[in-house]
């Protein structure tokens, strides 16, 4: 996945972008790149990693605002050209562009026609130019004209020579996080970049578009001029995104398993009811107990932590409960019951088809609660409840803290929608016995971790087993 940083202060962008764009590694990438504007627009781009890009960047790079990306090649192969930013022809405009845009090459080919030079095989240079072939007297303006022309998903910042006390940025379907300083101000696509300066930060919706200054920011719409978007605390250190004495992320967060699930745990246990406490559902137990159906939709893992959170709920509470994969279920015009409980599982909350299921299910008047993970996000603002994870940032590809916590999520979901109908205080009451011990036990298991390492090696050379 691509990602975006962006910067607007009294420091010097450049550092601060590279050290973003650094910590959006994880998330894949074959290029990097970055524009800074001081006395002039001034580009970086570079095939590979962004310590190769931190090498190609003149040691002098001045520029109090900048912008920066990494690229995932989706429009052309991954080369110095093809990273972002992008450029117009005058070298006065510079965006970054997370998402595909659809109508592309119908507006390559205008572009050409009108005797403009397109240097990538990208999809994203066309938004520079149409910016800058906008006569618009402002940027927000510039930019509205550009986006009226595309079809497709973006997340995008652009930076204008003639306006340097600015970015602009549009979202619609990719993530963009606005971070507040002290007069300063950052942007990036994930929360991992913004920890290290700001835990406050503003989430914007699909259809926002913001003005970032180093001061302020403004939210905006094409057909609202404000919209009230507020900042909210994140409850993040810069730690969390850190490898610490670990060999790599994955085993860091293998070992980190036992204290997210207390964390998922604290506070949600009743044992005066044998029941679970989750208040975040917004459902009242007579609404609880008319659920005639449960039907859970996520992507990969997700999904499949969403296919043993039906058994649980079949067996504990008899309801019938199934699993669909959300990027088939959007597709086939679903059926949308009025007393079946649809379940949103992400740990993201940006999951494009998990959201884009969640919109439809409340277009069409059904009730869709999410499990998610991180706090603010997408999924999380567009469900009308739900149960946060707590497990924490999740940096390796391959999930496995926030895995384990969606499971015992859904044994909380499951044990609240038994105790609601037939399952007996004493069932309840063993049950929460097993979540209380499960902690410990996975400590247990994890403790084992060289023998565990000896059997695995046998198992792995093996040729069946």
């Amino acid at each position: 996945m691509c990602g975006i940083v962006g910067y607007i202060g009294p420091q010097q962008a450049a550092p601060i972008i590279l050290e973003g764009l650094a910590r959006l590694e994880y998330r894949g990438y074959d290029s990097a790149g970055l524009a800074v504007l001081g006395s002039e627009l001034r580009t970086a781009k570079q095939a590979g990693r962004v310590r190769d890009l931190a090498q190609a960047v003149p040691k002098r790079f001045p520029g109090k605002v900048g912008i920066g990306h990494t690229r995932w090649a989706t429009h052309g192969p991954a080369t110095d050209i093809n990273a972002h930013p992008h450029v117009d022809a005058t070298n006065t405009i510079a965006v970054v562009h997370n998402g595909i845009i659809d109508n592309s090459a119908a507006l390559r080919a205008e572009l050409t026609g009108a005797g403009i030079e397109l240097t990538s095989d990208t999809d994203t240079e066309v938004i520079a130019h149409l910016v800058s072939r906008s006569e618009a007297d402002t940027l927000e303006g510039k930019v509205l004209d550009a986006l009226s022309r595309v079809h497709g998903t973006y997340g995008l910042a652009v930076m204008h020579a003639e306006f340097p006390d600015r970015i602009v940025v549009a979202r619609n379907g990719s993530p963009l996080i606005i971070g507040v300083g002290n007069k300063e101000m950052f942007l990036a696509s994930d929360l991992a970049a913004l920890v290290r300066y700001t835990r406050t930060v503003v989430h914007l919706d699909d259809g926002d578009l913001a003005t970032i200054t180093a001061n302020d920011y403004r939210t905006f719409t094409r057909t609202e001029p404000v919209t009230a978007r507020t900042a909210s605390v994140v409850d993040l250190n810069v730690e969390d995104y850190e490898q610490g004495d670990h060999a790599h992320f994955m085993v860091k967060e293998i070992q980190e398993q036992p204290d997210a699930v207390e964390r998922v745990l604290r506070g949600r246990l009743d044992e005066r009811f044998a029941t679970a406490r989750l208040g975040g559902l917004n459902l009242e137990p007579h609404e609880l107990r008319a659920i005639r159906r449960v039907k859970i939709l996520g992507c990969g893992s997700a999904y499949y932590v969403g296919q043993m959170g039906a058994t649980m709920i079949e067996e504990l509470a008899r309801i019938p409960a199934d699993a669909e994969a959300a990027s088939e279920f959007r597709y086939r015009d679903p059926v949308i019951e009025h007393d079946t409980l649809y379940v949103a599982v992400s740990q993201s909350g940006e999951t494009i088809d998990t959201l884009l299921a969640v919109q439809e299910i409340q277009r069409k008047g059904g009730r869709c609660i999410g499990v998610i993970n991180v706090v603010g996000s997408t999924i999380a603002r567009e469900c009308m409840g739900g149960m946060y994870l707590h497990a924490g940032p999740e940096v390796a590809v391959a999930s496995t803290k926030a895995l384990t916590n969606m499971g015992v999520g859904f044994a909380l979901l499951a044990l609240t929608l038994a105790r609601v109908r037939d399952l007996s205080f004493t069932n309840g009451q063993r049950i929460l016995d097993g979540l209380q011990k499960l902690p410990d036990q996975i400590r247990r298991v994890l403790d084992q971790e060289q023998d565990i390492a000896i059997v695995a090696k046998e198992l792995a050379e093996a040729n069946s087993l």
